[in-house]
């Protein structure tokens, strides 16, 4: 989308006065020869850009020049202000709803009138049905890590088992939806993780640095990852079960079984929703399935329902039969 990336290099340049092509190409997440030719796109079109060369040199607009949306074209207010939904976005700072907004205000009417019509037709909700807010209390020492390659010491708290705590070395940050991931490997390490923000227990950023491997790809690594993850799923034994889940509930499973539900039908009047979630075994679908207790009902396999049925009838019946602990 090169008009939103051409309003967003000119509202850094106007927000910190001047700044040099990395950084841009950095904060834009483009290249530096893309941002040269953004530049030029920009000076031929009229906007008053100027570069100074040496150690406090950069790329500046001239002080006097006032940002305006008049030169865009119908398909490029569609694409600018449609894509100005901030999404994971906002986590990093990077929402620009404001900025666009003031801007917007000086746009000649017609333009306007366009901008309206597209805002009251459409809108992006990045957002999942009852997905969860996830706080994400040491996002900003784990971006503060990731731009400055900085080693940190955390505590992270996997779906099974304890917490363990390890001195990692973050190579970036990516959100699959709503949902952010550290990617990164142990100090020294050679292979690569992702790590759900939401549970980080604690982060310490540490003094020291590591040296990035140049060769490592975020991207590449995780469409990697995300079709290991696929053929994982797709080649191991599996053991479906279709539960009704009240809205109360629904927030334990994506916060501990992520990627391994879908919805079915729902929510319904009640804003309840029905799952079909699958398990690596039998045995471990019976286990989960019998720890949510009465917060969800079985629809499906009867076998499952008979299982959770005999399980409770037995507990009643020890704690019924057993005497009474005394201290």
């Amino acid at each position: 989308m090169r008009a939103d990336r051409l309003i967003s290099l000119m509202l850094l340049l106007h927000a910190h006065g001047r700044m040099t092509a990395a950084d841009l190409a950095r904060d834009l997440e483009v290249s530096e020869r893309t941002i040269y030719r953004d530049l030029e796109a920009l000076s031929g079109a009229g906007i008053p850009l100027y570069t100074q060369p040496g150690t406090h040199g950069g790329i500046f607009l001239d002080e006097r020049y006032r940002i305006s949306l008049t030169g865009l074209s119908r398909n490029d207010l569609q694409t600018l202000f449609m894509s100005s939904e901030a999404g994971p976005l906002k986590d990093l700072g990077l929402e620009k709803t404001d900025a666009l907004l003031k801007l917007f205000a000086d746009l000649p009417s017609n333009q306007r009138a366009e901008v309206d019509r597209v805002r009251q037709r459409f809108h992006i909700d990045p957002a999942n049905w009852f997905q969860l807010v996830e706080p994400i209390r040491f996002f900003p020492l784990l971006q503060q890590a990731v731009w400055q390659d900085r080693l940190v010491e955390v505590c992270y708290q996997p779906v099974l088992g304890s917490a363990w705590t390890r001195v990692l070395e973050p190579y970036g940050l990516v959100a699959k939806a709503n949902i952010w991931y550290l990617i990164g490997k142990k100090q020294g390490g050679d292979s690569m993780r992702s790590y759900r923000v939401v549970r980080f227990e604690g982060v310490t950023l540490l003094p020291d640095t590591f040296e990035r491997d140049p060769q490592f790809d975020l991207a590449a690594y995780w469409r990697d990852a995300r079709e290991q993850f696929h053929q994982l799923a797709a080649g191991s034994p599996r053991y479906e079960v279709v539960l009704l889940v009240p809205q109360a509930f629904y927030w334990y499973f994506p916060g501990y079984l992520e990627g391994a539900y879908t919805r079915i039908s729902g929510p319904d009047h009640e804003g309840s929703v029905t799952l079909r979630v699958t398990f690596e075994s039998e045995q471990e679908g019976q286990r989960r399935v019998l720890g949510m207790g009465a917060n969800v009902r079985i629809i499906a396999p009867d076998s499952l329902r008979a299982f959770v049925i005999d399980s409770a009838r037995a507990l009643c019946t020890e704690y019924e039969e057993s005497s009474v602990w005394q201290p």
